[in-house]
C-alpha cells in the first residue's frame, strides 16, 4: 500500500502510528534506516483493531528488545509493531505458574521467579531479549531452553484472531519451532519449581559471571550471530569461525569481537551493508574450509 493510503487507513490511531520512522536507536547494533510504518500498541483491543485495518496487506515485523536483529539502512517497506505497556505485565498464578506478557524482558522473568522462590528460570537472566522473541527462537543458554519452562502461548494471527497453543503441541528444536510465522505472541505461561530465593540468586550470579567472562557486554553487538551446527560436527560455531576466518577481519566498522568470535560488533558507524558483508564473508569462509553451512541466529530485516 502507498504511504498516503496508509495515512488515511490508520488515521484513527493518532500518534501511536508514526510514518517513515527511524529504527537505528531501536536495536542493539545501532544500525538501520526507517520503516514505512511504526506502531506502538498499548493494549490488545487496539492491536486487534490495527491488524484488522491492515488486513495482512503489509509485511509485519514485531520488534522486541532489538537484541537479535540487524536492520536495513534502506526504507523497510512494511510495518514494525512494538508491543507497549499492557504486554509487559507479569503475575503469579497459584504457587508455581508465572504469566508474562510477550514484551517482558527475559531478565525480568528470571528476577520475578527468584523473588517468588521459583527456580528453573535462572538461565533467562543471561538472555538479552523479550519473552516473545525467546519463544519464537526457543532461546536458551547453559543447557536450558524456553521449551523447558513453557506451558502455553497466547497469540494472535495477522488478521486479529486470538489462539492459545499448549507447549506440548509445539514442536521445539534447537533455536526454532514449528509455530506459524503469521502469529504474534501476546503472553505465555511458565512453570517453575519451588526453591529458595538466596540459592536461586547464587545460581544467577554464577551464570552471569560465566557469561561476562566469555561474551562481550555493553557494546554495539547483537548476541550470537550463527547457530551451533548440531549434527555435522562436535565443534561449536565459534571454533569453526576461529579455524576458518582471520579474526581481525572487518568491513568498515563491522568487526568480530575479540572476546567471542560468534559475536559481531559495530565499532562506531557500521552500516547495514558492512555488517551483512561481514556475516556473509564468515559464513562463506566456514563453508569453504569445513564444508559446514552455517545458519544465522540473528534476524535480518531488509
Amino acid at each position: 500500500m502507498k504511504l498516503d493510503q496508509l495515512k488515511v487507513l490508520l488515521s484513527e490511531f493518532g500518534d501511536k502510528v508514526k510514518f517513515e520512522h527511524d529504527l537505528k536507536k531501536k536495536n542493539w547494533f545501532n544500525i538501520g534506516g526507517k520503516t514505512k510504518v511504526f506502531y506502538k500498541s498499548n493494549n490488545l483491543k487496539e492491536l486487534i483493531n490495527f491488524l484488522k485495518k491492515l488486513n495482512n496487506k503489509e509485511k509485519i515485523f514485531i520488534l522486541g528488545a532489538g537484541s537479535n536483529t540487524l536492520m536495513t539502512d534502506e526504507l523497510f517497506d512494511g510495518v514494525v509493531i512494538k508491543l507497549g505497556k499492557n504486554f509487559n505485565n507479569i503475575s503469579l498464578l497459584g504457587n508455581d505458574v508465572i504469566i508474562a506478557g510477550s514484551g517482558v524482558l527475559d531478565k525480568s522473568l528470571s528476577d520475578f521467579a527468584m523473588n517468588n522462590n521459583l527456580s528453573g528460570f535462572e538461565f533467562l537472566s543471561c538472555i538479552p531479549g523479550t519473552i516473545g522473541g525467546g519463544i519464537k527462537m526457543n532461546a536458551g543458554c547453559f543447557g536450558k531452553e524456553f521449551k523447558d519452562v513453557l506451558l502455553s502461548v497466547q497469540s494472535i494471527d495477522k488478521v486479529g484472531n486470538i489462539v492459545t497453543i499448549l507447549s506440548k503441541d509445539i514442536n521445539f528444536e534447537y533455536r526454532k519451532n514449528n509455530l506459524s510465522e503469521d502469529l504474534i505472541f501476546l503472553s505465555a505461561s511458565f512453570k517453575g519449581k519451588k526453591g529458595i530465593a538466596s540459592e536461586i540468586n547464587d545460581k544467577i550470579s554464577e551464570l552471569k559471571s560465566i557469561k561476562e567472562k566469555n561474551q562481550p557486554t555493553k557494546i554495539k553487538t547483537s548476541g550470537s550471530t550463527f547457530k551451533n551446527p548440531i549434527s555435522q560436527t562436535h565443534k561449536k560455531v565459534w571454533e569453526l569461525i576461529k579455524d576458518s576466518v582471520p579474526l581481525d577481519t572487518s568491513f568498515g566498522d563491522a568487526c568480530i569481537s575479540e572476546k567471542h568470535c560468534n559475536f559481531f560488533v559495530n565499532k562506531n558507524q557500521a552500516s547495514f551493508k558492512d555488517m551483512k558483508n561481514l556475516i556473509d564473508f564468515v559464513a562463506k569462509n566456514v563453508l569453504e574450509k569445513t564444508g559446514i553451512s552455517l545458519e544465522k541466529e540473528i534476524k535480518i530485516l531488509e
